[in-house]
């Protein structure tokens, strides 16, 4: 199994994703470089993983400059033909930025950058991130942002409830999902989602910071074993 994370000016994230994801989840890792205007040079990926950061210092808003790099043209491409994209944080941005996944993210609430553990309810665990998780299962994942707020029109909204889109949402260790429970002010609690053909992801919380022991905390770990799970079924 061969996983790419993408490396943007301003990303730095990526070496968390990087050793997570070889020491973890046991895949082969390859970066790629925002100018880089092919996939093919670095051989068959089964998928690709987009980290967090500040790509291109967030200039403009998080992710918008991104979408306009020469690889993530051919990361549209890649996930058009069906192949698995996730993106972390200012990759959720990005993902949404260049419309592979809908709606947008906003800047939080209460217009502060938020670095804190947060607890998140699994609303959909029939996905190639959440497979290993039980449903309405309850984990605690970091959060490290400023533009965290997903938003989008009620009736995209609605469709993202009807298709079983939505993927967490933000909730108390209770597993209670409301607005004291909310960190950033994001519609429905929402914290990540995918697309309608769910080869999609995006989420804001960050699972690399909490997949090892040493850190405290393995709730993360099972997000890595759903990826593992799902692409290693399409090896086979």
């Amino acid at each position: 199994m061969k996983i790419g994370v993408l490396v943007f000016p301003g990303s730095n994230c990526d070496d968390d994703m990087l050793h997570v994801l070889a020491s973890v989840a046991g895949a082969k890792v390859q970066k790629i470089w925002h100018k880089d205007f092919s996939l093919a040079g670095h051989g068959h990926l089964d998928g690709i993983v987009l980290p967090g950061g500040f790509s291109y210092g967030d200039y403009l808003r998080s992710g918008a400059i991104a979408r306009f790099s020469h690889i993530m043209e051919e990361v549209v491409k890649f996930a058009n033909h069906g192949g698995f994209v996730w993106g972390i944080c200012n990759g959720f941005q990005i993902l949404c930025e260049c419309h592979l996944l809908p709606g947008v993210l906003l800047r939080n609430e209460n217009q502060k950058f938020i670095c804190k553990n947060v607890y998140l309810s699994t609303t959909n665990n029939d996905t190639a991130i959440t497979n290993a998780l039980s449903e309405n299962e309850i984990i605690k994942i970091p959060i490290a942002h400023a533009d965290g707020r997903y938003f989008d029109t009620k009736d995209n909204i609605d469709m993202l409830w009807q298709n079983d889109q939505v993927l967490f949402q933000y909730c108390d260790e209770n597993g209670n999902i409301d607005a004291m429970s909310n960190p950033n002010g994001s519609i429905d609690n929402i914290a990540g989602i995918s697309n309608l053909k769910k080869n999609v992801f995006g989420m804001m919380p960050h699972p690399e910071r909490a997949a090892e022991k040493a850190l405290g905390n393995v709730d993360g770990k099972k997000i890595f074993d759903s990826m593992v799970n799902e692409l290693a079924h399409f090896i086979a």
